[in-house]
């Protein structure tokens, strides 16, 4: 190809709306451009480097033994209203009516397309393990999409689901996909992190999310150096040991105490008044699950993990109490509550308080909170788990060793579905024993574009992109100094038709350029190896051959070219 025959407007100023590395270096490097919030057109570069990836995954999901079929991004909404997902993913779905006033779902996501598929067409035994899998455009309204193509409100995603009789069969279809996953990041020059993670909306109770660690990651996980292990942080477990200011049984309890906090509700302003630590409080949060209200006590210095609440109370729907449900639930408004004095309504309260003495909480009364309150003395607990966030204070649960938390990308994740859907939408098969039986399922899912800009986001210097050989744009660029000058202008044209005869991909900067701009532009676009033709070096019949990654510049004779750029792309 040639690059005034192509289509690649390159920019020399960062786009003013661009916060993530990647998202203005596919901008500048003529990648992409946005049309409107969260949907962007693929440039011609950026739509070679997209088919690349998708290669790639084709390759390793069919060595994997899966099928490649393609689905409608049009659902009726009947069949998410039969899944019972509707109402969870909310206004994250797009959906419009047609002309006949029917409510049609722009597909998030495929479970209950490729399970309605499936109930219809599979019914026995003998049909399984089945795995089908495809590359389509997909669509959530995103709050607030960010960082180019990394969060869209339009994204490209191959999701892959299997079919199994029993249980046995998921964990080795399962098993399949995982070892395909780690494969198809390795072949795009990505390294992850598998880590256990929370199934969310998508349900089952095994997954995982390849994770790469990236400062502009939006997600966070935490990892042990010590012994491997890693979890997202909205399942990272988080050790019994309690880890309050007082042990109880050390300490002869004071005599609780109401104390005035005019207007005061956050820990940090109540602690300030009182002169009391985040770790010597417990604050008390109302929950509503499945339309019943559920106070949660965490540590005043800790967070509070829906994911791990939501688990736990085996809840479809978990969500912030209102105004009017705290003052129903506690008596009290919003900003005071407390566990002491709460009748008929559950009380969770995590692991680490258990050995709190005489700790600050709420009164359930307009600016009052209690001080020395104390478990069992003040009030009971129903139950203790652990409901809280992990914090880089904590040690890990395995070895006991320090844990890390870091900011990452989140790459792919893979799930054990179970019986989610088939028993939702009755997807059975007849097995050899005669009886009809629920289909066990699994979906696997990959961010086809979030790969391309996670690569951008890891592979580039102050002067721009560094691609990998597998998913660049172009393997090689040939660049002629002077190209209006007859024998540059020969020789290149000359090594330009040899690569692309030989099968590598080539782009021959033929513009009436400066020099520098060549050079800046092949920095930018990152293409791996360069071949520069000047003036000086062909009266020697020498080209120079420049690698993206490491800048070294190899000079080498016209005659052995060639060979040594066969060699390089080998390596």
């Amino acid at each position: 190809m040639r690059w005034t025959k192509y289509f690649i407007p390159t920019l020399k100023e960062v786009p003013s709306e661009a916060e993530a590395i990647s998202h203005r270096l596919m901008i500048r490097a003529g990648l992409i451009r946005k049309l409107v919030s969260g949907a962007y057109t693929y440039l011609p570069l950026g739509l070679k480097v997209l088919k690349k990836v998708q290669n790639i995954i084709r390759e390793e999901m069919n060595k994997a033994g899966a099928i490649e079929l393609f689905m409608p991004s049009m659902q009726p909404v009947e069949l998410w209203h039969e899944s019972g997902r509707f109402k969870d993913l909310g206004e994250d779905l797009i959906t419009y009516r047609d002309r006949h006033n029917r409510v049609i779902v722009f597909g998030p996501t495929h479970e209950e397309v490729i399970t309605d598929l499936v109930r219809n067409h599979v019914n026995s035994y003998k049909q399984m393990p089945l795995t089908l899998y495809q590359i389509q455009t997909k669509f959530r309204d995103e709050v607030r999409p960010r960082f180019g193509i990394i969060r869209s409100r339009e994204f490209i995603m191959k999701d892959a689901y299997s079919f199994d009789r029993d249980w046995k069969g998921l964990d080795e279809s399962y098993q399949k996909m995982y070892v395909a996953y780690g494969a198809i990041f390795k072949r795009c020059g990505l390294k992850t992190v598998a880590v256990e993670a929370d199934s969310g909306v998508m349900g089952g109770d095994v997954s995982h999310e390849f994770m790469v660690l990236s400062e502009s990651g939006e997600d966070l996980l935490a990892h042990c150096p010590n012994c491997g292990y890693a979890a997202s942080i909205a399942i990272a477990e988080c050790k019994d040991a309690a880890q309050g200011s007082g042990l109880r049984a050390q300490v002869k309890e004071k005599p609780i105490e109401e104390v005035d906090t005019p207007e005061v509700t956050t820990i940090e302003k109540v602690g300030h008044l009182l002169k009391v630590k985040p770790l010597d409080m417990v604050k008390t949060l109302i929950y509503v699950a499945d339309e019943k209200p559920v106070a949660v006590l965490i540590r005043g210095d800790h967070d509070a993990n829906e994911a791990k609440i939501k688990k736990f109370l085996k809840c479809a729907k978990l969500e912030m109490a209102s105004e009017d449900v705290i003052k129903k639930t506690t008596g009290g408004p919003i900003g005071f509550s407390g566990p002491v004095g709460l009748k008929e309504v559950r009380v969770i309260a995590d692991n680490s308080i258990k050995d709190m003495a005489d700790f600050v909480t709420g009164a359930n009364k307009k600016d009052k909170h209690y001080i020395n309150t104390n478990i069992n003395r003040d009030f009971k607990v129903s139950e203790w788990a652990d409901v809280r966030m992990i914090t880089e204070k904590d040690m890990c649960s395995k070895c006991n060793k320090n844990i890390k938390i870091e900011h990452a990308i989140e790459m792919g994740h893979v799930f054990k579905l179970g019986f989610k859907y088939s028993k939702a939408m009755k997807a059975e098969f007849l097995d050899e024993d005669g009886k009809l039986k629920p289909i066990v399922m699994g979906c696997y899912g990959i961010g086809v574009n979030r790969i391309m800009a996670t690569v951008v986001e890891l592979h580039n210097d102050k002067k721009g992109i560094i691609w990998p050989v597998a998913i660049a744009p172009f393997q090689v660029l040939v660049i002629p100094i002077n190209y209006k000058q007859e024998d540059i202008k020969k020789t290149a044209e000359n090594i330009y038709n040899e690569l692309n005869q030989i099968g590598i991909e080539t782009l021959l900067d033929d513009r009436d350029e400066s020099a520098g701009i060549k050079f800046n532009d092949a920095e930018l676009i990152g293409i791996p190896f360069s071949i520069v033709i000047g003036d000086k070096g062909l009266k020697k019949g020498i080209v120079e051959i420049k690698i993206r990654d490491t800048g070294k510049i190899i000079e080498v004779k016209k005659e052995q070219l060639k060979d040594n750029i066969l060699s390089l792309l080998a390596t």
